[in-house]
């Protein structure tokens, strides 16, 4: 039965934890969570925190004994790590998956976080200012004693077709392409963002900007030109790159361009 305090609140019995009771199928699940939860975070970057909203994914692993999992727990994470302001980092999404096992009292579990991602960028010869937008997103595994953190960027550039510039008495066919890098890193040795979107760029017929003046867009056009590069020639190139960053443990490297003479894409990939 409810009854009204002298406060005039409402209180009620205690309610039967429906989730939390047993389960007699005897079938464990893998994951269990929550998707496409939108919320404002805080992202860390190498001139310090600044805002962006993120799209995340967060599950654990439930015992064949038990027969749910409190939902609301995960939400209940993220508001405790806004009201920390914690900014997102691979080190604290490490943390973060960490404490989702305890709050939801599991022994695996995982979660992401999807978010844009801008750099401000100085045009190549006007240097003129102006926001580039990437797609970020950092993902976290835990389970007792082991938390494995690994980055993913996308990152838009210019390729130009080696082919086309050798048989074509002027001229070059050439494109935006994205390239996806994801990558695992050994803890405590994790690139900033930043590193590992220009070493993506470095690597490109010509890196992109968000404004050009006419002198920036004839650098560029003759950058590529200079520098033609297959899809194999890109995916290759990007993979060294990321090889040669100190502590990464995996990789895989895919690169797509969006072919301008054709309507399909060309595309290759490289794991290691």
């Amino acid at each position: 039965m409810n009854t009204v305090t002298d406060k005039g609140v409402i209180s009620a019995r205690p309610m039967a934890d429906v989730q939390g009771s047993r389960d007699h199928r005897n079938l464990a699940i893998d994951r269990v969570g929550v998707r496409s939860l939108r919320y404002p975070v805080l992202v860390q970057t190498e001139q310090g925190p600044t805002a962006s909203v993120a799209n995340f994914s967060m599950a654990v692993a439930l015992p064949a004994d038990k027969k749910g999992t409190h939902m609301s727990r995960f939400v209940a994470l993220l508001e405790t790590m806004n009201k920390q302001c914690q900014a997102l980092s691979p080190e604290v999404m490490s943390e973060l998956s960490r404490d989702l096992l305890v709050l939801l009292e599991a022994n695996q579990g995982s979660l992401s976080a999807a978010f844009p991602f801008f750099i401000e960028k100085a045009a190549p010869v006007s240097g003129v200012k102006s926001l580039m937008d990437y797609q970020v997103v950092l993902q976290a595994e835990s389970s007792p004693g082991k938390a494995t953190v690994a980055i993913e960027v996308r990152v838009p550039v210019k390729s130009l077709c080696p082919c086309s510039k050798e048989i074509s008495d002027y001229g070059a066919h050439n494109q935006r392409s994205e390239v996806t890098v994801r990558a695992e890193f050994a803890e405590g040795k994790v690139p900033s963002l930043e590193a590992l979107i220009r070493a993506v760029e470095a690597q490109a017929s010509c890196e992109l900007w968000g404004l050009l003046k006419r002198p920036d867009e004839k650098y560029v056009t003759e950058r590529a030109y200079d520098n033609a590069k297959f899809v194999e020639d890109l995916v290759r190139d990007v993979a060294l790159s990321v090889k040669a960053f100190a502590g990464v443990v995996s990789f895989s490297v895919e690169a797509e361009n969006f072919e301008s003479i054709h309507n399909h894409s060309a595309w290759a990939r490289i794991t290691g």
